[in-house]
């Protein structure tokens, strides 16, 4: 009788239990064993979407969902093949956990609540006998034709396989051991971060909530749409994150200084927007501005706008002239702010860079340097946008590597 084989998993987060509990189910006399560097497990599961756990999106088209991966999406498209959405519905559903699609196409668990995919994750590798360990501190791997030893704070031991999904890495330093093994490293970059706008009046509006805005890197063709949020400290909300995803490395350039433009009101044209106020001029000319919101947007945001478009609330919609008329076009359409900074949701941070994919066969998740390593999750260069995708990612390469380990 041979010896029993033994798979490392390096990471206790969404990858490395989707990984260990795929390799435990296609090798079931395997020994599978998940390290952790902290001392909890699943700590981005548990506070992601607020608390809810956005565990994929709704969409069964491979090519579409490959599509919301700024970094990735090639590669991935392949990958789905293998585990896509529809799959990760069924894996979860299967376990006891059910899942709720809403009308943006997030899929939270029913239980809106995300202990419940821990509990889930717990309670598998307990029925499946993988040996959990925290505070599982790893200095180097060396890896041989024939196995991986891990030199950690506990031990040294060696495994027939390691599969490493040790999450991203805010710093290339987080990477060295990686690097070390000759492994090419992409720097790692903030992929999803909101728009810092310091003293500007538009601040005054925090909480405010556009439904439908598109927002513009100012001498770029990069764009967001969706839902803008003003804060605080200047705008977030998915318009501004996928803008920020898309120019992750651009914007990194500019050492986050830059301009953005504004279209309040989504995607309307000009000619429309005049239009419409040529209406509310007929219709309501006798009306004050500030009793009269032609558009779609908040009274109090309106308002604002109009003192950006230095018009007056007071004036009587008969009495606009047409330099004020273009002003607001302009306003409601093009609205220029700078941005100088960033803040990144530092528990949820993602990151664009990591293991490079060309290091990596996606059909195996295994490095083509060295065949008994294997990477799933995002310590690849792979980030998506906001909505689920990150997970699904997770779950796709995780998958993956549990499965052909061997």
């Amino acid at each position: 009788m041979g010896k029993q084989q033994k798979i490392a998993i390096i990471g206790g987060g969404a990858a490395g239990f989707f990984a260990a509990i795929s390799a435990k189910q296609h090798w079931p006399n395997a020994q599978v064993s998940i390290l952790e560097k902290s001392n909890k497990f699943l700590a981005k599961v548990k506070i992601s979407g607020g608390g809810r756990c956005n565990v994929t999106h709704d969409c069964p088209d491979i090519k579409e969902l490959s599509n919301a991966y700024p970094r990735g999406n090639t590669q991935l498209r392949k990958a789905f093949h293998q585990f896509a959405a529809t799959d990760t519905f069924e894996w979860f559903e299967s376990r006891g956990v059910a899942l709720k699609v809403y009308p943006d196409g997030c899929v939270f668990p029913v239980a809106n609540d995300s202990q419940v995919i821990i509990d889930c994750f717990m309670n598998t590798c307990k029925q499946l006998g993988i040996i959990l360990k925290t505070q599982q501190y790893i200095s180097k791997l060396e890896v041989s034709s024939t196995a991986v030893t891990i030199h950690n704070n506990e031990a040294i031991q060696t495994y027939d396989h390691v599969v490493i999904c040790a999450g991203g890495q805010p710093k290339r330093s987080g990477l060295d051991w990686l690097a070390a093994l000759g492994l090419e490293i992409i720097e790692p970059l903030p992929s999803l971060f909101t728009f810092n706008m310091p003293k500007n009046p538009i601040s005054e509006l925090m909480g405010t909530v556009v439904p439908n805005a598109t927002v513009k890197i100012e001498g770029t063709k990069l764009s967001g749409q969706g839902p803008l949020l003003i804060t605080h400290w200047g705008m977030s909300g998915p318009a501004v994150l996928l803008l920020s995803a898309w120019g992750a490395r651009l914007l990194a350039e500019k050492n986050y200084q830059f301009a953005i433009l504004v279209n309040w009101l989504d995607q309307k044209k000009e000619d429309d927007l005049r239009q419409d106020l040529t209406h509310t001029i007929n219709a309501h000319g006798a009306k004050k501005l500030s009793n009269w919101n032609p558009t779609p947007l908040t009274n109090r945001l309106w308002n604002h706008l109009l003192v950006r478009a230095e018009i007056s609330a007071d004036q009587r919609w008969a009495e606009v002239g047409k330099k004020a008329i273009n002003k607001l076009v302009n306003t409601l359409l093009n609205d220029r702010f700078e941005v100088q900074g960033k803040t990144t949701f530092k528990e949820e941070f993602v990151t664009a860079g990591g293991v490079a994919l060309s290091e990596i066969d996606f059909q195996t998740m295994k490095s083509k340097k060295h065949p008994n390593l294997s990477f799933a999750g995002e310590v690849l260069d792979i980030d998506g946008i906001t909505g689920g995708y990150n997970f699904q990612a997770a779950w796709t390469t995780g998958f993956i590597a549990g499965k052909h380990v061997f």
